[in-house]
């Protein structure tokens, strides 16, 4: 599996864990739904600072986020 797919994957664990719809997580980050979902389906490639914001919005360590095993 591919490194942005799992980086997806664990975007969309702690989002959900967090009860945030990818609508409310997006609109933290100042960024639209479709590119939350693109990059939660590994889609995307993101920058560093957008990931930045997503792990403070998800408070979530950012290692735990780029965590691929």
């Amino acid at each position: 599996m591919s490194r942005l797919k799992i980086l997806g994957q664990n975007i969309a664990k702690y989002r959900q864990a967090k009860a945030l719809s990818q609508e409310k997580l997006a609109e933290l980050v100042d960024l639209s739904r479709e590119y939350i979902t693109r990059v939660e389906r590994g889609q995307k490639n993101i920058s560093l600072k957008k990931l930045f914001a997503i792990a403070d919005a998800l408070d979530v360590d950012f290692c735990n986020l780029t965590n691929f095993k």
